[in-house]
């Protein structure tokens, strides 16, 4: 291990080795493993895990597309209201994409498609997301944008708040004013970009992050390491923007 932690300082070792978590997570003992007689078979067990979990995701895409077709059709005959709408979308995204990807490793240029295989950067694991949410958009022009940037494209015309304070009390405050129960994108300055959740009137940061635990994670944000770096904010709703809601029910591009 020290040896290992040697490289990685140098920069000679890219990730941590997988912990025994990681490894009966995929639905096998880390006994298994050591008992696997030879690298061949163990990597057929790594890849009916990737299998496995190419599988459930995939599952998660399409029940979220089936999802929507239910809902512009209810919507179209007036039996769905748009609030119905608007926390289906949420928990759909919130409660069922996302999960998958809390543990992806982060890096600055990661930009995987498979949850846990690879890895990704702050941007992409938002544009990911909303993609695979069934959102029409080009995952890596959004990406790619500067974190204002980034929020004008998710906003689709909606208001954009900006909050600048000098100190993580005075900025937690302002934007738990300014927000409401429900999900939103939050832009760092320059530097950083990720969901904001407010569920039962606590805000919490959920994000590709770049410090421990260097992956995607959700943290209240009165606590994020990441948030007590900034001093200014881009709050864009996501529950509550009718126009990107309306975006996703007809398959709209979202520029």
């Amino acid at each position: 291990m020290f040896l290992f932690s040697l490289l990685l300082g140098l920069g000679l070792a890219s990730e941590m080795p997988p912990t025994a978590e990681k490894v009966s997570s995929y639905g096998f003992t880390v006994e298994t493993v050591l008992s696997t007689a030879n690298t061949k078979n163990f990597r057929k067990l790594d890849k009916t895990a990737s299998d496995s979990i190419v599988a459930s995701y995939t599952h998660t895409k399409i029940s979220a597309g089936q999802l929507r077709l239910r809902l512009k059709e209810g919507l179209r005959q007036g039996t769905v209201s748009l609030e119905t709408i608007k926390t289906a979308f949420t928990d759909q995204l919130v409660d069922k994409i996302i999960p998958h990807w809390y543990g992806t490793p982060w890096s600055f240029g990661g930009h995987t498609t498979i949850p846990k295989e690879g890895k990704i950067a702050c941007g992409y694991f938002i544009s990911t997301t909303l993609r695979d949410m069934g959102l029409n958009l080009d995952r890596y022009k959004l990406a790619q944008k500067s974190p204002i940037d980034e929020a004008k494209m998710i906003s689709c015309g909606s208001a954009i708040n900006k909050v600048v304070q000098n100190t993580p009390e005075k900025a937690h405050e302002e934007i738990d004013r300014l927000t409401q129960e429900g999900l939103y994108f939050i832009g760092f300055d320059e530097g950083h970009v990720g969901y904001l959740l407010k569920r039962e009137g606590e805000l919490f940061l959920i994000h590709s992050n770049y410090l421990a635990p260097v992956s995607v994670c959700m943290e209240t944000l009165q606590e994020s390491r990441v948030f007590k770096k900034f001093d200014t904010f881009y709050l864009v709703p996501i529950s509550h923007n009718e126009s990107l809601l309306q975006r996703w029910l007809d398959q709209e591009t979202v520029l």
